[in-house]
This record gives C-alpha cells, structure tokens and sequence, in this order.
C-alpha cells in the first residue's frame, strides 16, 4: 500500500472518464487534495479561471483526450481525437509556465499505439507506426516536451495500453459477448493485445509521483505479451460459453471504419523501465487479471 502524504494538491485533466476517475478516487484516499479539471476549465474565455485551479498543485496529470474506441473514425470524430488531446495539452503546458510556483511533475499520457506492430518495443524504441493514431500520439507527446524547458518539473510521458478494470474502459464491453455466447476471436487473432490492470495504473501513477529520479517515457503495460486468440480463449474459459467463427477483418472496417485497426493491429510492448526501477505489478499476466476481474 502507498504511505499516505500530508496534503498534496494534484490537478487531474480527463478526471471524469474511466481512469481518471479512478486515479482521482486513489489520489484522494492517500492524501492528495484533487482538482478535477473539466473541459470548460480549457476554453479561451476561462483561461484565468484554469490558471488559478493550477495554482499550488505540486502534480500536474493529463489524461485528457476524446476516446479512441468509442465510435467510428469519420473525419469529424478524428478531428476531435487530435484536437482534444494537442488542445488541452497546449494549454496545460502554457499555464505552467505561467505559474509562480511551479509543479513538481507534468504526467502527461499517451498510447502504445505510437509504436509498429512489427517490433519488440521498450521505451527506447523509435520504430513508430505510420497511421493515424502514432501521429496523433507524436503530436501529442511534442506538445508535452515543451515543459522540460522548465527547470525542476519533472516530465514523465506515460504510454499507456488498453486498461482492464470493470468500472469502465474496454473490458466490460469485451467480456460481455463472451457471457452472452457470442465472443469471438477477431480476424485472424495474432495481434498482439497491450494491457495492463487499472489497480496497477494507479500504482504506476503513484509510483512516479513519489519517485523523484523518474522522468521520460514510461511503458504502461503488463509484462506478459499475449495475442488476441490467446486473451479470447482465457475469457471464453471463465465465461464457460461457446465460441463464434472469427469475426472477419472486413466487417470491423465496416462498422469502425479506419478505427477497426486498433482491434486487428497491436504493438509488442515492454514496460521495461518500470521493471528495472524494481516496480511491482499485481497484475503481471492475464490470468491474475482475469482471476480479479471476473465474478
């Protein structure tokens, strides 16, 4: 368990989805007193208004950004992708260095889909990918460089992959056709699938907040790499359900349109700095995952 601190002021962009609502609810159980930053708190007309909410945090997280899996990628909905995330991420950036007394730490987020799915990735890898989502994950991480120019505030981008929990996220809308009898591999199931435990996010996140030699880029992941067939067969194990013939490739881009490759393409990632920093995971495979999350 984390040893609780004497009171901490975080500000938390994005505190209203999945984990953000989670690391907010953790934060505050150990002591951090949260400012939820909504989406408002960035227009033009409340710039003052953000500028005093960040006044006297000591951490700075941002995890803001329109989610990539919730519809399909039409024009208008990649527009709004890039722009939540490059927007939101400007201006929290710009208003530390507005600051008086500045943070202690920038956490900014991103994803493991900036990285090929040809590779083995740590966080030294530059084998980036060539579509939508690594660019809007390098747009997004060069927006966050611009505070290492501060001195003493610590920058840490976190990459994170798909995050499992049951209060939100991918999983409750992964395992449900599997309880329902319908859970199927998708295409041919080789694609790698990044995921990580939200118990253990929260304790990543604490655990750079605290460390003070952390900065840079940090891999959110489990250690374990599994495919698709692989996380499709653990859920159909617990489940005790049937299996449907594989979804086809075509039928994916029907319905995702271009966001169908974030389910038929995945990234081979290590969280290598978390591991050699002596990190623990609770949760370093899909069976302890699993164990936890199905009830």
């Amino acid at each position: 368990m984390p040893q609780r601190l004497t009171k901490y002021k975080v500000a938390i962009s994005g505190a209203t989805g999945f984990i953000g609502t989670a690391l907010s609810s953790f934060l505050e159980s150990n002591g951090f007193d949260v400012i939820r930053l909504k989406r408002h708190h960035f227009t033009s007309k409340r710039v003052g208004q953000l500028n005093k909410l960040l006044n006297g945090c000591s951490v700075i997280i941002n995890l803001a950004g329109a989610p990539v899996a919730a519809k399909k990628w039409t024009k208008a909905y990649k527009h709004e992708i890039l722009n939540s995330r490059i927007d939101t991420t400007e201006r929290l950036v710009e208003a530390i260095h507005e600051m008086t007394t500045k943070p202690d730490v920038f956490i900014s987020t991103s994803a493991v889909g900036i990285y090929d799915s040809y590779e083995v990735h740590d966080e030294f890898s530059t084998n980036y990918s060539n579509d939508f989502l690594a660019d809007v994950c390098q747009q997004w991480e060069a927006r966050a460089y611009r505070a290492q120019s501060l001195d003493n505030v610590r920058l840490c981008i976190v990459r994170l992959g798909v995050v499992l929990g049951n209060e939100g996220g991918a999983f409750p809308r992964m395992i449900k056709p599997f309880k329902l009898g319908l859970g199927s591999k998708l295409g041919d199931g080789h694609q790698v699938f990044p995921y990580i435990h939200i118990n253990d996010v929260l304790s990543a996140f604490w655990y750079l907040i605290q460390r003070k030699a952390s900065h840079g880029i940090y891999n959110f992941v489990a250690p374990q790499m599994i495919s698709n067939l692989e996380i499709t067969e653990a859920l159909q194990k617990r489940t005790r359900k049937s299996l449907l013939p594989a979804v086809p490739k075509a039928a994916l881009r029907l319905l995702y349109g271009e966001g169908a490759e974030l389910l038929l393409t995945g990234q081979k990632v290590k969280p290598k700095r978390l591991e050699k920093d002596g990190f623990h995971f609770a949760f370093p495979d899909i069976e302890s995952v699993l164990d936890d999350l199905c009830y």
